[in-house]
C-alpha cells in the first residue's frame, strides 16, 4: 500500500531523493518510480537480528539522510530508528490508531464508524516530517508490456480480460472457494479471459483445476514473477480480489477492483489506493468487523459474513462494471 503514497511523494517532491529499505521481493513496487533508491533488507544473514539491524543502521546512515519516515511502525523499524536517533536525524512514524481499530472490532459496544485511511496515515508520516504531499486517490493506468510467454492471450479477440483473486492469507478473508468456483464457471462461458492469481502450492492445485475444467481460465499461481504478474494486471479490464494483495497489486497499475469483504471491513483504513467503496461486496452484519487483519477465527463458527454473499451477487456487479447490463449471465 505505501508504494502507492511514495509514488505520489517522488513525483511532488522531485528534488528530494528517496531510499526505500524493504525486502527484495518488493523491489518491484518501486522500479518504475523516479528519484528512488532501494536498498534491499536482508532479514535472513546480513540484517538478521539486534546486530544486523546496527549494521543497517549503518549502511542507511552512509546515504546522510536529512529525515527518516517509519512507515512501518514494528518491533524491527523500533529498533533500527533506535539505533538512528543518536544521529539526531528526525524521525517519525505511522500512527496506527490501534485504540480505534480495537473499539471497531471488538464483541460488545462496536464503534462502526471509518477510521483514517492506511494511506493517508502513510502520507501523514512524511507531512510531520514537514514534507508537502497531497494524495490525490486516482486509478492511473500504469500499463505494462505483456511477458512474451503471455502475449498470445492477449492478441485474441477477447472482449474483456479479469483478475480473478480469491486467496488471502487468513482463511476468513477467503470467499468460499465452493462459491467463487460458480462466479469462475459463469464467466468462462463467455468471451471474458480469466486470469488466477496469488497463492502458494494449495492454492495452485485449485486455480489450475479450474483452469482444466472451465474455458477461458488461465491460473498464474506459481507461474510468474512479480514483475510478470504486474504487468499481467496492468492491462486487465477489471481485478476481483478479497481484501489481500491482489486488490493491492491492481490499484498499483491502476485498475478497477470488485473487493470481497467478511471477517475485515474497509473502515479499518485498508482499502486499495484510489479505489471506491462502492465498489466494494460485504454484507451488514452484527459481528462485523471481527478482526483487522482477518487473523482472528470467527467466533460464530459459522462464517456467515462469507457465506451470506451470493455468488450471483459478485457476477451482477461484475455484469455492471463490464457493461454487460443487458446481457444474461446463466445460472
Amino acid at each position: 500500500m505505501c508504494a502507492a503514497v511514495v509514488r505520489d511523494f517522488c513525483q511532488q517532491n522531485k528534488h528530494i531523493e528517496v531510499i526505500m529499505v524493504s525486502r527484495p521481493s518488493f523491489a518491484a513496487f518501486f522500479e518504475d518510480i523516479e528519484n528512488i533508491h532501494f536498498h534491499p533488507l536482508d532479514t535472513k544473514k546480513r540484517h538478521r537480528g539486534i546486530h544486523g539491524l546496527f549494521k543497517l543502521s549503518r549502511e542507511l546512515h552512509a546515504y546522510h539522510p536529512i529525515a527518516i519516515a517509519d512507515l512501518h511502525n514494528n518491533l524491527r523499524s523500533n529498533l533500527l530508528s533506535g539505533y538512528l536517533r543518536y544521529t539526531k536525524i528526525p524521525i517519525k512514524q505511522i500512527d496506527k490508531g490501534r485504540k480505534e481499530k480495537k473499539a471497531l472490532v471488538r464483541k460488545k459496544s462496536k464503534r462502526l464508524q471509518p477510521l483514517h485511511n492506511t494511506i493517508e496515515r502513510y502520507a501523514d508520516v512524511f507531512r510531520k516530517l514537514g514534507f508537502p504531499l497531497t494524495l490525490h486517490q486516482q486509478l492511473i493506468p500504469q500499463k505494462k508490456k505483456i511477458p512474451s510467454s503471455y502475449q498470445y492471450l492477449f492478441s485474441k479477440d477477447i472482449e474483456n480480460r479479469i483478475g480473478i483473486s480469491p486467496f488471502a492469507k487468513h482463511p476468513e478473508k477467503i470467499y468460499p472457494l465452493e462459491k467463487m468456483e460458480i462466479v469462475v464457471q459463469n464467466l468462462s462461458l463467455y468471451n471474458i479471459q480469466l486470469f488466477i492469481f496469488g497463492g502458494g502450492y494449495d492454492e495452485k492445485v485449485v486455480a489450475e483445476e479450474w483452469e482444466k475444467r472451465f474455458p477461458n481460465v488461465i491460473s498464474l499461481v506459481g507461474k510468474t514473477t512479480l514483475q510478470e504478474e504486474l504487468a499481467i494486471i496492468s492491462n486487465l479490464n477489471i481485478m476481483v480480489s478479497m481484501d489481500s494483495a491482489g486488490m493491492h497489486l491492481a490499484s498499483l497499475m491502476g485498475i478497477k477492483v470488485l473487493s470481497i469483504w467478511g471477517a475485515t471491513h474497509p473502515y479499518a483504513g485498508f482499502l486499495g489506493y484510489g479505489q471506491d467503496e462502492k465498489d466494494t461486496i460485504q454484507i451488514d452484519l452484527y459481528c462485523r468487523p471481527c478482526s483487522v487483519y482477518g487473523n482472528k477465527p470467527c467466533y460464530r463458527g459459522d462464517h456467515a459474513c462469507m457465506h451470506s454473499i451470493d455468488p450471483g451477487i459478485i457476477i451482477a456487479r461484475i455484469k455492471e462494471k463490464l457493461g454487460y447490463a443487458q446481457k444474461s449471465f446463466p445460472h
